[in-house]
Formats: structure tokens, C-alpha cells, sequence
């Protein structure tokens, strides 16, 4: 499994936004780290949610800790990844 890290993105596999892609953003501590879509591209709200909540993936972006929703915009747009954030996951079922 890809580690917990900035920019990393992941499938949230909870909640009402389970299924939509996010971005971490900073890592608060062992358990709960804070992510974003952005709103404007996933749907995702920048909010804490649980490690155990997310699923990580094998793509990363370039950002900073904390960085702003505009920022990782961009940053999605420099990979091109924007498309692939849109896209909706069936999260796996939870053992």
C-alpha cells in the first residue's frame, strides 16, 4: 500500500463523499490527516477524516503542507489529472 503523505491521492471509502477522489493536504497525526478534492473538481470538501476512511493510491502531486484549494488545482492541472480526480471509484467493501 502507498504511504500516508502530502499530495498523495486517495478514494474516500466512507461517508456521503465514499468513492470520490481527494488529495491529502497535512497529516494531523497517527489517525487522521486533512484532505480536499476540491470541491470544485470532486465534490470532496476540505474537511479531517479518519486514516482508516481512505484509501490511498499510486499517484502523487507536488504540494505543499496545507496548501489551498487553488494550489492543489493547479497542481492537478499540471499533471493532468483533473479527469482522472472526476472520475467516480466503487470503493471496495469494508471487512
Amino acid at each position: 500500500m502507498p504511504p500516508i503523505e502530502v499530495g498523495r491521492i486517495c478514494v474516500k471509502l466512507r461517508g456521503r463523499e465514499a468513492g470520490r477522489k481527494c488529495v491529502i493536504v497535512d497529516i494531523i497525526d497517527a489517525n487522521f490527516v486533512l484532505i480536499t478534492g476540491p470541491k470544485s473538481i470532486t465534490g470532496v470538501k476540505r474537511r479531517r477524516v479518519n486514516i482508516n476512511h481512505i484509501e490511498p493510491l499510486d499517484k502523487k502531486v507536488e504540494v505543499r503542507k496545507g496548501a489551498s484549494d487553488e494550489e492543489v488545482t493547479r497542481a492537478l492541472e499540471e499533471a493532468g489529472l483533473v479527469d482522472f480526480m472526476k472520475e467516480k471509484v466503487k470503493p471496495a467493501p469494508l471487512v
